[in-house]
């Protein structure tokens, strides 16, 4: 889903300004230690999986959600690795929307489900050892993220 009701609720009353939003972001990793990556539509770039947390809804929830939405899988979080905000997390969409993300950050390991990205935000999934992570285009949020919780050095 691209954006929620609730976020195009809020854009209709303050354009594209400035919102605050809380999210959840989770590393997904497979039985071999590697990471999943989604190509996001938006951007055309490499980013980490996740989104808003909706109204009535805990983070460990949205981020199992989105997991599911995006590409398929269903995941087992097993850690909250970080809680990240600030200017690194904030960005401008195509749209013009501006958002400061506040993003609880799991890492999730692959119980089930098949690969499928969705086409709507997603329009490519894969899985990238750490190594590789340094070669790829990531989104500046991606990058961030990686490097706060210690997959990218």
């Amino acid at each position: 889903m691209p954006i929620s009701p609730y976020i195009q609720n809020l854009r209709n009353h303050v354009g594209h300004d400035l919102l605050l939003i809380p999210s959840a972001a989770v590393l997904v990793e497979d039985t071999q230690g590697r990471l999943l990556l989604a190509r996001q539509v938006d951007f055309g770039q490499w980013a980490t999986i996740g989104g808003a947390v909706e109204p009535g809804e805990n983070p460990r929830e949205a981020a199992r959600r989105e997991v599911r939405e995006e590409v398929g899988l269903d995941v087992e979080l097993v850690e909250l690795l970080d809680v990240v905000g600030g200017p690194d997390f904030t960005l401008t969409y195509p749209n013009g929307d501006r958002v400061a993300y506040i993003s609880s950050v799991f890492r999730g390991l692959w119980r089930s489900g098949q690969l499928r990205p969705d086409g709507d935000e997603v329009s490519d999934a894969q899985w990238f050892t750490r190594s590789e992570l340094t070669r790829v285009d990531l989104t500046p949020f991606a990058s961030s993220l990686l490097h706060v919780v210690g997959y990218l050095s």
